[in-house]
């Protein structure tokens, strides 16, 4: 017999197994249409000729065209799967969020499986010096490429929550300025300052693909923030329900501030969309009110995160300060140290700010007990449980 929650909800035993393994199935049948897709691309495309692994008219750029292609078509159809079950609260919203929302973190998957296919057969042709190989192998080459990108596109899609899309920004954000970095036609670049990568200076290549990953994640922060704030919304009501139940008062003061959250992300979203579209040499202060007000927003959420989420364990809040000390000691460095330039400086904060994010998102799923599961009608806490007091 099934059973039924606090929420109403069917708790029937082996249903969210059979959810996993029917993602599982058709994630890849994603993968497997979508290597004979590749591998047919290949056998067109490379009759007459033997191409190598990387350069002009290569496996890695017939790879990177057709695992691009593959992982957005895979995402898209793992991600219709979820808005109609785990997340149909996300169908909900504004038509033009939900396109939006979609194309960046269509863009998201299709750009780490592209960059992913062009560093790896780089680094595939450097290990095999001069090695170029017939259409048949190129073909499975592609097939493998592009089945792999379709089955973990799927797979991302139909099982996406917060934690998920913190961990792709990061690593978006990593393999996006990683490649701009590499195609910068100005090997000095790095003596100015890392915003030097989207101004043009470094080149065509690393001018778009700087700008452009900048304003996708700018994005990407946005639709990010939405699932958070559904997390600590639903932690919030379960603790005034569990107040109610034993007669205590609404707690006013040590409570999730779900909208400050919310609204904090938005901030630093839009301010990386407007660093991403505003570049620095367009209009040098648009850029720097930019970058200031993103600092700002940030440390107000650093500083102030006891507060929008208290109940967090005692380690993430001595993380989150050690992330302002650091940051502060990195500033420091700068200047008046003067101990290492501007661009050492922005990455050093980057990867700081990045680890916290994604340090942040784990502790909220884990806190508020929230998951994803595929099959549940939406994401509330496992097995009914109910978050922990926060400390006062």
């Amino acid at each position: 017999m099934p059973t039924e929650d606090r929420r109403g909800a069917s708790s029937t035993p082996g249903r969210g197994n059979g959810a996993q393994a029917l993602v599982e199935s058709r994630a890849l049948i994603a993968g497997g249409l979508a290597a004979l897709f590749a591998l047919v691309v290949g056998l067109v495309g490379f009759e007459g000729y033997r191409p190598s692994l990387a350069g002009d008219r290569s496996v890695a750029v017939f790879a990177a065209v057709t695992s691009g292609i593959a992982a957005g078509a895979g995402f898209v159809a793992g991600y219709l799967q979820t808005i109609r079950g785990t997340h149909s609260w996300l169908s909900a919203r504004p038509l033009a969020r939900q396109i939006v929302d979609g194309a960046a973190l269509v863009v998201v998957h299709a750009s780490i499986a592209v960059m992913s296919s062009l560093v790896v057969f780089r680094i595939f042709q450097d290990a095999f010096f001069g090695l170029t190989v017939d259409s048949y192998a190129g073909g499975v080459m592609l097939a493998i490429a592009a089945g792999i990108a379709a089955y973990a596109s799927y797979d991302s899609g139909a099982r996406i929550n917060a934690s998920t899309i913190a961990l792709l920004l990061a690593g978006f954000m990593a393999s996006g300025m990683l490649v701009s970095m590499l195609a910068a036609e100005n090997p000095l670049w790095w003596h100015i300052m890392f915003s030097e990568l989207g101004t043009g200076t470094a080149g065509q290549t690393s001018f778009w693909t700087f700008n452009t990953t900048i304003t996708t994640s700018g994005v990407i922060l946005t639709t990010l923030s939405a699932f958070v704030t559904r997390d600590l919304k639903l932690w919030a009501d379960a603790l005034d329900r569990r107040d109610e139940a034993v007669g205590r008062a609404r707690r006013r003061f040590l409570r999730p501030r779900a909208a400050v959250v919310r609204w904090s992300l938005i901030g630093i979203g839009f301010c990386m969309m407007g660093i991403g579209l505003v570049t620095l040499h367009a209009s040098e202060p648009v850029h720097t009110f930019f970058v200031r007000l993103l600092t700002a927003i940030l440390l107000v959420l650093l500083l102030g995160i006891p507060l929008w989420a208290p109940g967090y364990p005692r380690a993430f809040y001595v993380f989150t300060y050690g992330a302002v000390v650091l940051l502060a000691g990195a500033a420091y460095l700068w200047f008046p140290l003067r101990y290492y330039n501007l661009t050492a400086l922005e990455l050093a904060a980057a990867g700081i700010v990045f680890s916290w994010l994604v340090v942040f998102i784990r502790n909220t799923t884990a806190v508020t007990g929230t998951a994803a599961a595929p099959g549940h009608e939406e994401t509330q806490p496992v097995n009914g449980a109910t978050p922990p007091e926060p400390a006062s």
